[in-house]
């Protein structure tokens, strides 16, 4: 039940956020508003680090797949695809694609294991739930 309650506070956040980077982009720039996402970013996470348990740095080149240090790039260029999303479709429209497509990446890397995640059969009512989505994106964009 944890899980779920914190998907759905992530989703929330993740559209207010959205929001708030876009209407910074309007009045700084892509790149500008982009930075200060990045570094408010970092700055919180040194300050949760302060004050709980200060886990070593150094952990972080004990890693086994070096690739996966790059979450932070891939955060950068997500922070300016939702902020270009938002701005050119509007806040539901970009939520709705970027969910769609975050569930059929998620599919697929489920599907052939990818990045270390542990591999799931092909079933055929995960790609009807993703259909029903995308059917759904579709009603809501719907125009009389």
């Amino acid at each position: 039940m944890w899980g779920f309650i914190v998907a759905l506070i992530s989703g929330a956040l993740m559209s207010i956020q959205g929001v708030f980077n876009t209407e910074v982009t309007k009045q700084t720039s892509l790149w500008v508003s982009t930075g200060w996402v990045q570094l408010s970013a970092f700055a919180v996470c040194i300050l949760a680090w302060l004050f709980t348990g200060r886990e070593s740095v150094a952990a972080l080149w004990q890693v086994d797949n070096k690739y996966t240090l790059l979450g932070g790039v891939i955060g950068a260029f997500i922070t300016i695809t939702v902020i270009q999303s938002m701005g050119a479709l509007g806040p539901a429209k970009a939520a709705m694609l970027i969910v769609i497509s975050q569930l059929a990446v998620a599919y697929v890397i489920e599907l052939f294991g990818l990045f270390g995640v542990d591999k799931e059969p092909f079933e055929w009512r995960k790609i009807l739930g993703l259909l029903i989505a995308i059917s759904g994106i579709v009603i809501f964009k719907w125009q009389k």
